[in-house]
């Protein structure tokens, strides 16, 4: 090795290097066709490095879309329960006033009237048209 020039053996050592670099890359991928597809044909690392903004601008397009759906299915969640709630309390709006006109009914009234302890009577008589001119007179 003292016998020949340094650059001589500098030489042999890089080419050892590119043999055992391409034997490397060799066989790290195997010959197959997505392989060649890859590295020989239209997709390349260059090319997948300038679309690589698109595909950002694509899945940033999929997650608003997604997210997006998520929101309409909640708000139709929200919207089912809101329209239930308002059939109940229709329902009970419903009961209250047939309650109400139930128990303002004449006769309910009497009834009412007579258990409390207040001792009111019905009237038997019906009621009297007050005119105008007699409230004139009486003040």
């Amino acid at each position: 090795m003292t016998n020949r020039l340094r650059s001589q053996i500098e030489e042999e050592e890089a080419e050892q290097q590119k043999l055992i670099v391409e034997e490397k890359r060799d066989s790290e991928f195997p010959d197959n066709f997505l392989t060649q597809l890859f590295t020989k044909g239209i997709l390349n690392a260059e090319s997948a490095t300038k679309a690589l903004p698109f595909m950002l601008f694509i899945a940033l397009l999929g997650m608003i879309y997604i997210a997006n759906m998520h929101l309409a299915e909640r708000n139709i969640r929200d919207i089912n329960k809101i329209s239930k709630e308002v059939k109940e309390l229709s329902w009970d709006y419903k009961t209250t006033k047939a309650e109400l006109a139930f128990k303002s009914t004449l006769t309910e009234v009497a009834k009412r009237a007579k258990e409390d302890t207040l001792d009111i009577k019905e009237s038997m008589q019906p009621p009297q048209k007050i005119a105008d001119g007699e409230v004139k007179d009486e003040h």
